[in-house]
């Protein structure tokens, strides 16, 4: 082999050799450009104002004025030996009301907009410190098996936590594949919270995700 026929062998393996494959993840230890510090208090009003607004407030129970019948007195008022009684509602009589009756409310509680926003900043940058955070490139396995999804987290090195895609509808095969793995939830990006960021391990994003959440929170 001449000089110039090993210097063309030597030019076909080079762009070959010269792309190496994407990894299919990235760690993110700075999602804001800017360093976001840890405000506690903060945090704390957003995750107590979403888990008051998440409860149903549909206790309820019967008053005085509730309860069916007692309209008539049950006996006179004197001469009986008994102790005067107007009414067989009273919650001091079996089967009467409630003294202090529940009503169905709300326990909604009001937090302004850049306040959440603020602690949803705060939340995304403490889980980016702890290196809890990763942003997957790619997040479509080839069928809706469970051993397709399990091959593709072991990829990704996402051993369990919370998972965020932009939509359940771009990513139905992952939806399916996932749902008998222990440990391991995804939700929609119009789901994302405060508490589902403070109690999850490590959070799994879709790059849409990732990026539509970064422009939100601007």
């Amino acid at each position: 082999m001449n000089a110039a026929a090993a210097k063309n062998q030597g030019q076909e393996k080079s762009p070959a050799a010269a792309k190496p494959e994407a990894r299919p993840s990235r760690k993110v230890h700075k999602p804001f450009p800017t360093d976001v510090p840890f405000n506690e208090s903060l945090v704390h009003q957003a995750v107590v104002a979403w888990l008051a607004g998440a409860r149903s407030g549909t206790k309820a129970q019967k008053s005085r004025g509730a309860v069916r019948g007692g309209g008539a007195k049950p006996w006179r008022q004197k001469g009986t030996g008994r102790a005067r009684a107007g009414t067989r509602s009273s919650p001091i009589w079996t089967g009467g009301g409630r003294t202090f009756a529940a009503i169905p409310r709300s326990h909604a509680k009001k937090i302004n907009r850049k306040m959440y926003r603020g602690a949803m900043r705060c939340l995304l940058a403490e889980v980016a410190r702890k290196r809890r955070l990763t942003v997957a490139r790619k997040l479509a396995p080839p069928d809706h098996r469970t051993a397709s999804a399990v091959s593709l987290l072991k990829a990704l090195d996402f051993a369990g936590g919370l998972i965020v895609v932009e939509s359940y509808e771009r990513h139905p095969e992952l939806c399916l594949g996932i749902r008998n793995l222990p440990g391991v939830d995804i939700i929609d990006l119009r789901e994302i919270n405060p508490v589902s960021l403070a109690r999850s391990g490590e959070v799994l994003f879709s790059e849409e995700a990732f990026k539509q959440l970064k422009e939100r929170l601007q």
